[in-house]
């Protein structure tokens, strides 16, 4: 599938699905020799970043525990700039090694904020592990340990990310045509 239409916009494909995986795999090995002997709580931004926490967390080797958080700033193909948390951890993450699991990193506003709560919940060290990365439109400095790839500022859907909730169950990953 070269072509995808989603409500009133068309998609070509940017990143086939054996790319993803290849990049996918090399931060699981990233991760696997980092992390090795901490048994960390990675804990996953829903809903975007499931598909890339399966396939992460299929690929680790190290004992781990996975953890879900929602958040949002999205509305459409636009940032909001607001974060608005939908549900929180549950987990004690007290004196541990947590690993936060993003789909994407636009603005870095909503990782900020995400990373603000997590801090006050006193854990040993909080890393970052990201699907992508748009560095241009960043705002905010960030400490992301972990990127698979970084792409330039489009709007795209595939792989858990999604327009308006729909396209998140693409294999690959499809920018907008302008």
């Amino acid at each position: 599938m070269n072509t995808i239409q989603i409500k009133d916009k068309s998609f070509t494909t940017f990143l086939p699905e054996e790319q993803i995986l290849k990049e996918v795999t090399r931060v699981a090995e990233e991760i696997n020799r980092d992390l090795a002997g901490t048994n960390p709580l990675f804990i996953s931004v829903l809903n975007g970043s499931f598909m890339f926490t399966a396939d992460l967390m299929k690929r680790l080797t190290i004992p781990c525990e996975v953890s879900f958080v929602k958040l949002a700033s999205y509305e459409g193909t636009s940032t909001t700039g607001k974060v608005k948390e939908l549900v929180g951890l549950n987990d004690d993450i007290e004196g541990r090694t947590v690993v936060i699991v993003e789909d994407i990193i636009d603005t870095g506003l909503t990782m900020q904020r995400l990373l603000e709560t997590l801090r006050a919940r006193n854990p040993k060290e909080i890393r970052i592990a990201t699907l992508l990365v748009k560095p241009d439109k960043l705002k905010v400095e960030l400490p992301i340990n972990y990127v698979a790839m970084n792409i330039p500022n489009d709007f795209i859907v595939g792989y858990g990310l999604d327009y308006d909730g729909l396209g998140r169950n693409y294999r690959d990953i499809y920018t907008v045509i302008e």
